[in-house]
């Protein structure tokens, strides 16, 4: 089975020239430039915005206007979102600054007249986190600046939940099994949950050997996404681990509908009816993966013991039968494995129960030079 991988998005973000708050001529131009750049999609729009609202700040009493400073936020993040490889040759520390920047204004008495475009900037400054989140680990695999930065994102949009798997998902690459597997399960608390989530989350619970946790999320997951077939053979697959058959056995319908095809699922559906002394239906399931896969050596192995144990159950001149089958497909599973102890062991006692002597000798001899 093929892990399905996390996507990563970001946050839905449309550039706005309506603000809140009356303008100054050299503000409106500020404005203009950026109504301009969401119309052209020009970047030289942006730098012209930052070149005015700089020229504005030049004094003390400027650098506490809070209006106009609201502006140089706007236009900063708006350039660190709308510009992710630098054409306007912004220094490496303009993402910092700007940080810091809205930080500070964030802290001032009145900034809650500005809530609109403070919203703003923290989406944008949220999606320039992601986005540098995203080059940490696709260019270098650098998952401890990108866990920084996702951390960052998460702080300037608290409410984009997607956030919680790029910081869980990052910090399982780290090593951060614990980490990983508390982010995982803050985010299948909310109402966004994702099939990939729920199945990173119960994979991180299971390499940190916590299988009832595992077991608990993904029976979450199946309630809220109940026909998703991974999760279902995810779940299956635990069950199957801890031979678990009774728990199993009320999976197996749905498995074996989703995964006509699937020779693997066929053979652990067989085994399980075969270990809960369900005769009929391991029979069918085990012809079904050999069908499926004539040289996977387990579901014929399987059936020959299976009928072994049937024949020495029964009293009837089908016991008789049933012997002859155990042999056949004894014989078979050899031939895919000629020297496994555990087959041969079994056609010793086939071939003496039916008289066959001239096969025991040949058994016989194999066993003898596999321990020789």
């Amino acid at each position: 089975m093929i892990n399905r991988k996390i996507t990563f998005s970001v946050i839905v973000l449309m550039l706005t020239s309506s603000l809140a708050f009356c303008q100054s001529e050299a503000l409106k131009n500020a404005v203009n430039n950026l109504a301009s750049y969401k119309k052209n999609q020009d970047l030289k729009f942006l730098s012209v915005a930052r070149k005015t609202v700089d020229s504005l700040i030049k004094t003390r009493k400027d650098s506490a206007d809070l209006q106009k400073n609201i502006y140089k936020t706007i236009i900063y993040t708006a350039i660190l979102y709308n510009d992710p490889i630098n054409k306007l040759g912004n220094p490496p520390t303009f993402l910092r600054t700007t940080t810091e920047h809205y930080d500070n204004l964030a802290r001032q008495r009145k900034i809650y007249k500005y809530q609109t475009e403070m919203n703003f900037a923290a989406r944008c400054l949220a999606n320039t986190y992601i986005r540098y989140g995203f080059l940490h680990m696709e260019k270098g695999k650098d998952y401890t600046n990108a866990l920084a930065s996702f951390k960052m994102a998460q702080k300037y949009a608290p409410s984009f939940k997607q956030l919680n798997a790029y910081i869980a998902y990052a910090n399982g690459r780290l090593g951060n099994i614990q980490e990983a597997a508390r982010y995982y399960t803050i985010l299948l608390n909310t109402d966004t949950i994702r099939a990939e989530y729920v199945e990173a989350a119960a994979n991180t619970y299971r390499s940190v050997g916590d299988t009832a946790r595992a077991l608990q999320v993904l029976q979450k997951g199946r309630k809220l996404l109940p026909n998703d077939r991974t999760l279902l053979l995810e779940e299956a697959n635990i069950y199957n681990n801890k031979k678990d058959y009774k728990a199993l056995e009320p999976l197996l319908p749905q498995l074996l509908d989703g995964n006509p095809n699937n020779a693997d699922i066929a053979f652990i559906a067989a085994n399980c009816y075969d270990r809960l002394d369900k005769f009929e239906q391991a029979e069918s399931l085990y012809l079904r993966t050999i069908d499926l896969n004539e040289v996977f050596y387990e579901p014929v192995f399987n059936l020959g013991v299976l009928y072994l144990r049937s024949s020495a159950i029964k009293k009837d001149s089908t016991a008789t039968k049933d012997l002859v089958r155990a042999g056949q497909w004894l014989e078979k599973a050899n031939e895919i494995s000629p020297y496994d102890a555990k087959c041969l062991n079994l056609l010793q006692i086939v071939y003496t129960k039916q008289g066959n002597r001239s096969q025991l000798d040949k058994v016989n001899n194999k066993l003898k030079q596999l321990t020789n």
